[in-house]
């Protein structure tokens, strides 16, 4: 047996809501996918750093990288320093929805930050649908690139 509890609003708590709370709406969430966290495999560490050519395990939802054939070479997971042109992750070892596995490309500059993007023209709904155009998702945080 669980306790239950019920609770009904006064009067005047409904007065006071109706009265002197404002909702205000500032549009739809355009989060379309999220990057939670980076996994450094090598040394464990989580949104930190990452060692090139070892494995970066990269949570979050949406993550999924697929397209149509037109669009096949643009879609994958970039390393942008914000300085150079973004560099494409060659090898996804896992690629799913909320997962995503892969090796950290060597031509990364030592000591260099590195935010992720992903590329995608998957959706974010689970169906196995493409959308008709790419969207993308950015880490909130960076990864510093370090030799093994």
């Amino acid at each position: 047996m669980h306790p239950e509890a019920r609770l009904q609003a006064s009067a005047a708590l409904r007065k006071y809501l109706r009265e002197r709370v404002q909702v205000e709406f500032d549009g739809v969430d355009q989060r379309d996918g999220l990057i939670a966290e980076a996994v450094d495999e090598h040394t464990g560490q989580v949104d930190d750093v990452m060692t090139i050519g070892n494995l970066l395990t990269i949570r979050g939802y949406g993550l999924k990288v697929e397209a149509e054939a037109k669009y096949a070479a643009e879609v994958g997971l970039f390393f942008d320093d914000g300085e150079n042109p973004p560099v494409k992750a060659e090898i996804l070892a896992v690629n799913e929805p909320r997962t995503l596995k892969a090796i950290v490309p060597a031509s990364l500059a030592v000591g260099k930050d590195y935010a992720l993007k992903v590329l995608t023209q998957s959706s974010t709904k689970g169906s196995s649908s493409l959308l008709k155009g790419l969207r993308e998702i950015h880490s909130e945080f960076k990864l510093t690139a370090h030799s093994a």
